[in-house]
């Protein structure tokens, strides 16, 4: 294709859309006791949940410029004439800069990097947006709106056992709050302008469940939606929610349920659950 589109680890595809869709993921890095891995690649979620189970300290960090500007260099290599790389939110990672470093080299008039100030399929269904488009033969600003669209046009919302993981990572800012009174609630999360931020306490995680799946229907805005579940070590879980999407939305294509990598999962700990909702973007404007 022309255009290549380009991703990180955590969009989080279900197994095969990358090679289904043409897109290229650059892991990001884990740490485990200071044993550096590739995320999707040398350590996916179960060794991950088994290291937090073992209270094995689990770190990440972003991937270099030079990975990203291996990829892109790479895909025009192979005959594509520009580049759209699309990476979770610059507000929770460094990922977006160090892909706007490699552009740079590149060349930034044939690399285009978007922030979708999201993550998980809430970035992985802007990916499948973009890449659908540059499959169609769109022109690089077209698919570059198509990733920008779609992102703007999601809701992500999950729920956590304990707020522990996301404190060590630093990751929750205002959901600091919550601490203290974790132990006797089920805090309820979401992306909020690229950063993760409380939404609701909830009592039990039963209940946390059917919250999600109100909330989702508020999303859905009573139209057809795409619709992803994300768990780390909770298939039951996630396959309860799904089905009760599933009843209660009109989902296109059916729920796609997708367990989360080492760096996602590091932040969230084991037993998180959630929900993408990719409502039609608009490409207006």
């Amino acid at each position: 294709m022309p255009v290549a589109v380009i991703t990180d680890s955590t969009a989080h595809l279900p197994e095969g859309f990358a090679e289904r869709f043409a897109v290229r993921v650059v892991p990001l890095h884990v740490l485990i006791d200071g044993a550096a891995a590739l995320d999707g690649i040398d350590v996916g979620p179960v060794a991950l949940a088994e290291a937090l189970g073992r209270r094995r300290i689990v770190t990440t960090s972003r991937p270099t410029p030079g990975a990203f500007a291996a990829a892109y260099r790479e895909a025009l290599a192979e005959g594509a004439d520009s580049v759209v790389s699309v990476h979770l939110s610059s507000e929770i990672s460094g990922t977006w800069e160090s892909a706007v470093l490699a552009a740079q080299e590149v060349g930034p008039d044939i690399v285009r990097v978007v922030d979708s100030r999201t993550t998980a399929m809430g970035l992985g269904f802007a990916v499948l947006h973009a890449a659908q488009a540059a499959g169609a033969g769109a022109a690089p600003e077209d698919v570059e709106r198509a990733a920008v669209s779609a992102a703007g046009s999601s809701r992500t919302l999950f729920v956590v056992e304990t707020l522990e993981y996301l404190r060590r990572g630093g990751r929750i800012g205002a959901a600091a709050a919550l601490l203290g009174t974790a132990l006797a609630v089920k805090p309820l999360l979401h992306i909020d302008d690229g950063r993760i931020a409380p939404l609701e306490k909830v009592r039990t995680m039963n209940r946390a469940i059917a919250r999600l799946v109100e909330l989702a229907c508020q999303a859905a805005e009573d139209g057809p939606v795409e619709v992803a579940v994300h768990h780390l070590s909770s298939p039951d879980r996630a396959a309860l929610l799904a089905n009760s999407l599933e009843e209660r939305l009109t989902v296109s294509g059916g729920c796609l349920v997708s367990e989360l990598g080492a760096v996602i999962g590091a932040h969230t700990g084991p037993g998180v659950v959630g929900v993408v909702v990719q409502r039609k973007p608009d490409f207006s404007g």
